[in-house]
């Protein structure tokens, strides 16, 4: 899943009762403008183009603008935009001075300011908003979900989990486990009431209308503007900047209503909770001061739309009274988010489960295997004892082969092998290299374990550069994908000793078994000296039936271990 287990931290951290509590407490103690930021203002709103509106005009008016176009060298008609875009520029002025020049179409330096402003509010959303629904958006709108739907929330998260699935129903089948999980889940859909739906759809549309004014192109727009001669700060042509304007008029249209409560306080906690272990650290405190910072952003936002009429410099612009803002698309795709959220999550939770089942069943192959001993967990990997630990690939493989070296080669299978390599006389030079070959790789694998571990240690490489990218103080994007170079790299160091053991241990199996004739074709045929090792009795012949099956059984669970990692 994206951002796996971002969710899950955060159920576990704050419950669903301490979240409600909090966020009840923090509408007692902080306060949010119910004022709506966007006003709409009537008294420029010229409905026709301008040729319908002259053509509507009475007899006697176009009469009058046919006279003036003798003198003017004009159309009627152009003489009519002329005028109405005066009225309206008029009104501008009336309404912001400073903001605009009608006369020479001339953003001025109070819009200028008021634009810095509006960035500088707008800028504290994209941080917010960037440290959650860009993360992840589904992980988000479920945390969301949690409060707005609670009983939906305790279906999704408790009656579709495969142990109280197993609980009900303790003799399913594993094909069995997902389809009721699944059942479950759209069961709990069928039950979100209309009004949740629009609460939900609401909160989706007041984030995708934040999120379209804080990542605005303010910077292109400011730079347009230049200091001019005789003005009290920078200008800019409106020409220049048309489209960037119809774009921010938009947004801010989009965005009339005050974002809810519920979702600003739900955005900030979200943020917070990963915070939760730190010292000092007080979500309560932190989620006011938050809250404070959104109503002063808001506020900002609010006074620009009374400040600045973006319609009527459009309109002047354009010399088009009928241009009026569009609504932005954005948030009907909430419920989409939401439900492949949940249908991750349960796949995920599936995934996890098998893979302990799995890996359950492993440990007690092991067990008979290594002779009742306990399996040697590598250092410094991820596990639940040490959840900050490198979460490799093949380190659970690794203790397998640490824990068989000492308990199984050494005890058993070198007493064996030993002889063989001093004193065997092999018919073919290639299979005596091969079996040295193989046996000192496998004689060698302690080592290059204690090896591997040392460079996943705080002191080793692989360490050292994971812990430094995890405390980056950079992008959140650049900091995983460093971390990830670092997993890979050593998974790839993992996998070079888990391939020299699956390879040496099959040459040992054909080998071996070449000593014992099993396969007449097989190029591994019998030592010349293969009597006066083996002596008189059947020991050392059953001891190599025996380590020809360990062989065997250490390739075949190797490739178990190989399939439950993957999820096959």
């Amino acid at each position: 899943m994206a951002e796996s287990g971002i969710f899950d931290k955060l159920v576990s951290g704050l419950s669903l009762d301490e979240r409600q509590n909090l966020l009840a407490k923090l509408r007692g103690q902080t306060t949010l403008s119910n004022e709506p930021l966007y006003h709409e203002d009537g008294t420029a709103v010229f409905t026709a183009e301008f040729e319908t509106g002259f053509t509507t005009l009475p007899w006697y008016y176009r009469l009058w603008y046919f006279i003036l176009s003798l003198f003017k060298a004009k159309s009627p008609v152009e003489i009519f935009e002329d005028h109405q875009v005066s009225v309206l520029g008029q009104k501008i002025e009336e309404k912001s001075p400073g903001m605009y020049d009608y006369q020479k179409r001339l953003l001025l330096p109070s819009f200028h300011r008021q634009i810095e402003k509006l960035k500088e509010a707008a800028r504290f959303f994209y941080s917010e908003l960037d440290a959650s629904v860009n993360r992840d958006k589904g992980a988000f709108f479920a945390f969301m979900g949690s409060l707005e739907m609670a009983e939906v929330h305790k279906l999704l998260s408790t009656e579709t989990e495969p142990e109280f699935i197993v609980a009900k129903f303790p003799d399913i089948p594993e094909t069995e486990l997902r389809q009721i999980a699944f059942k479950t889940m759209e069961d709990a859909f069928s039950q979100i009431t209309e009004d949740q739906r629009n609460t939900m759809y609401s909160a989706a549309r007041s984030l995708n209308c934040l999120k379209g004014l804080s990542s605005f192109l303010y910077d292109r727009l400011i730079m347009a503007f230049n200091v001019s001669p005789g003005q009290n700060g920078a200008i800019c042509s409106v020409n220049v900047v048309r489209e960037l304007l119809i774009s921010l008029n938009n947004i801010l249209y989009s965005l009339k209503i005050t974002p809810p409560m519920t979702l600003l306080e739900s955005l900030f906690v979200f943020n917070l909770q990963e915070k939760a272990g730190e010292q000092g650290f007080d979500i309560n405190r932190e989620s006011r001061h938050l809250v404070a910072k959104a109503e002063e952003s808001l506020a900002v936002i609010r006074e620009f739309n009374k400040q600045a009429p973006l319609t009527w410099i459009i309109r002047c612009a354009v010399r088009d009274m009928s241009i009026s803002p569009k609504e932005i698309s954005g948030g009907e795709d909430w419920f989409v988010v939401y439900r492949d959220y949940w249908r991750r999550r349960i796949e995920s939770l599936f995934a996890g489960y098998l893979k302990d089942r799995r890996r359950r069943e492993l440990l007690n192959a092991f067990r008979y295997f290594l002779k009742g001993h306990s399996l040697k967990t590598l250092s410094n990997t991820a596990s639940d004892l040490n959840p900050d630990g490198l979460p490799i690939k093949g380190a659970f493989a690794l203790s397998f082969l640490l824990t068989f070296y000492s308990e199984v080669f050494i005890s058993d299978i070198n007493k064996i092998l030993r002889p063989i390599l001093i004193d065997g006389e092999f018919h073919e030079k290639e299979n005596r290299i091969e079996f040295a070959e193989s046996y000192n790789n496998l004689i060698k694998v302690e080592d290059d374990i204690k090896i591997f571990e040392r460079k996943i240690s705080p002191a080793g490489d692989y360490g050292k550069r994971y812990a430094q990218a995890r405390q980056e103080m950079t992008s959140l994007q650049i900091k995983r994908r460093k971390m990830q170079i670092v997993i890979e790299e050593a998974g790839e160091d993992a996998e070079d000793i888990l391939e020299q053991v699956r390879k040496a241990s099959h040459s040992m199996v054909n080998i071996l078994g070449g000593f014992l004739g099993r396969d007449p074709r097989s190029r591994y045929g019998i030592l010349s000296n293969f009597s006066s090792i083996a002596g008189k009795g059947s020991q050392f012949i059953n001891g190599l039936n025996e380590t020809i099956q360990q062989f065997q059984k250490v390739v075949k669970l190797l490739d178990e271990i190989e399939a439950m990692e993957d999820g096959r």
